[in-house]
């Protein structure tokens, strides 16, 4: 130890500067003696939680390709409708028809009520400090979730049955009510009883045509596609015969439709002669979507 001023004096530190030695990897603690109290957070508890994870995920994904989501009607602005929000708002919809929440409450039902109710949510975990998980060892925080609980079953309840019941009032039918009846009647019938719509291949008519190689050599095929198809802004050639005829299409090669220019010039100047005009346009008007 120093105990003069001279700088040249040397210093001892006392003291113990020994570093213990690691024993490697630590093991978790065995937690076997308290049964149901305590659990290693890795992998225990982590590995439950991804477990109860993926089954609701399996789930999820079984219900949405078993039930596919239907389509609506087609909207009509001049129908008389009753608006009603999604399930999952049906209970807030009520509360704001509350006296209490509407009309000259509606700050108290908008502001004061739910900001009560959401400023409480934050608060909880800094109010229930309490170490025990069972929800009846804590009557206070369990009390308050089945009062809300209750609360939120009951006023969407009431929202959907008042719904109902103005729906029988205006003699108007819900939609899924209309969809459930027109599934019977097509599953009478024979048809799909789904609402999505079913996209019909059109196939090409007399494909082995000699006019088929007309129909390459003039350069439709830049726009239109080797299968007929169209390239995503021109149209299909596949079912064409069904809106015009042959007439009407070598009037469209040489004058042009909308966005698309003459081509007959070019088709005469990709080698093709009036003739070989003349029967691609009647080859054309052979594609309909039915023969």
């Amino acid at each position: 130890m120093a105990h003069k001023d001279d700088s040249k004096e040397k210093v001892v530190f006392v003291g113990d500067s020994r570093v213990r030695r690691g024993n490697g990897f630590i093991t978790p603690p065995d937690y076997s003696a308290y049964p149901g109290k305590s659990e290693a957070f890795i992998p225990n508890f982590l590995l439950k939680e991804w477990m109860v994870g993926v089954v609701v995920l399996v789930g999820i994904l079984v219900l949405t390709i078993s039930e596919p989501a239907p389509l609506g009607f087609p909207a009509n602005a001049t129908a008389t409708v009753i608006p009603i929000p999604d399930w999952y708002f049906l209970f807030l919809y009520q509360y704001l028809k509350l006296p209490y929440a509407s009309g000259d409450y509606i700050v108290l039902g908008t502001l004061g009520v739910t900001g009560v109710a959401f400023g409480s949510l934050l608060l909880a975990p800094f109010l229930d400090t309490g170490r025990e998980r069972r929800f009846y060892r804590r009557p206070i925080a369990s009390s308050l979730m089945f009062l809300s609980l209750a609360a939120i079953v009951y006023l969407t309840n009431t929202a959907w049955t008042e719904y109902k019941h103005e729906m029988a009032e205006t003699g108007q039918i819900p939609e899924d009510v209309q969809r459930e009846e027109k599934a019977a009647e097509n599953r009478a019938a024979g048809l799909p009883t789904t609402t999505v719509v079913q996209t019909k291949d059109i196939a090409i008519v007399d494909k082995d045509d000699p006019a088929m190689a007309l129909y390459k050599q003039a350069s439709c095929v830049s726009c239109h596609a080797v299968d007929m198809k169209g390239t995503g802004g021109p149209p299909s050639l596949r079912g064409v015969g069904d809106k015009h005829d042959k007439a009407a299409i070598l009037t469209i090669i040489k004058e042009g439709k909308g966005q698309m220019p003459p081509m007959y010039e070019t088709a005469m100047g990709a080698g093709l002669s009036e003739q070989d005009i003349d029967d691609l346009a009647g080859w054309l008007a052979k594609q309909k979507s039915e023969q």
